[in-house]
């Protein structure tokens, strides 16, 4: 397994005196795709959160690194080059039209005030081309319907070309063509030597990644390759036996067990 993008140790969370992780361990390897699945409350935003330095409103403890140096060391122009984030219900300058939006996703690489670059403008064209968003580019955020805008926050993401790249929910309003075109960007990222690490509920595409983390009650039951029988087995624990994992047609699924 080649080396980790991203490492924590012993790292711990609590919110408003409330523990949510636990001491976690993992190392998150490179040029990867990662994918973190658990029932509801497991701490997997938290873990995805605290991997990218976002918790602003909890204790954190423990060490995080990034690309092999110390998160917090990094500063955060820096560490916006080289982590790019989507998060579930991002906030957004609605009135903004979606080519601003994705121009968003180039400012740690621009400086102060400075105008958009012309390798700024050709990110953000392939960005939104990318994610299918091109035609609505000059539409405000704002009348795009929840699908659209979703694809439009994924383009601003990608518009970072950061070699890491963390998304929590991203499927949220994708229907499944779209869903379908999320699951071959990510597999083009990682072909190019990116990091992608995702929170999923969506667990039959969470098993097309390389590597799962399993987890629940704030900690890591599991981690290992999408296709070993003991990936499956904890994937079905964790579930309560509900699910079952089968493969079908050469592709890993989670199916209900009835």
């Amino acid at each position: 397994m080649s080396a980790p993008a991203l490492r924590a140790r012993q790292l711990r969370v609590s919110v408003q005196g409330t523990p949510i992780l636990h001491g976690i361990d993992a190392d998150l390897p490179a040029a990867r795709w990662t994918s973190v699945v658990g029932p509801n409350g497991a701490g997997k935003s938290t873990l995805l959160k605290a991997l990218a330095g976002l918790l602003r409103q909890a204790r954190v403890e423990g060490s995080v690194e990034l690309l092999g140096q110390p998160l917090q060391d990094l500063p955060a122009r820096e560490r916006a080059r080289r982590l790019a984030w989507l998060g579930q219900n991002e906030a957004a300058a609605d009135e903004l039209p979606a080519y601003d939006i994705a121009m968003l996703g180039r400012l740690p690489h621009r400086a102060w005030m400075a105008p958009p670059s012309d390798a700024d403008h050709a990110a953000v064209q392939a960005a939104l081309r990318t994610t299918q968003a091109w035609q609505w580019r000059a539409r405000p955020l704002a009348q795009l319907s929840g699908g659209e805008r979703q694809r439009v926050l994924l383009a601003r993401a990608l518009a970072v070309q950061a070699p890491v790249m963390l998304m929590d929910e991203p499927l949220a309003n994708l229907d499944p063509p779209h869903q379908t075109d999320w699951l071959r960007t990510v597999r083009g990222l990682v072909g190019q030597g990116g990091t992608v690490v995702s929170v999923l509920h969506e667990i039959s595409i969470a098993l097309q990644a390389d590597d799962l983390l399993v987890m629940a009650g704030g900690r890591v039951l599991h981690h290992g390759a999408c296709g070993d029988a003991a990936t499956h087995a904890a994937l079905e624990q964790v579930f309560e036996q509900r699910i079952q994992v089968r493969q079908i047609d050469g592709i890993w699924m989670a199916l209900p067990r009835v």
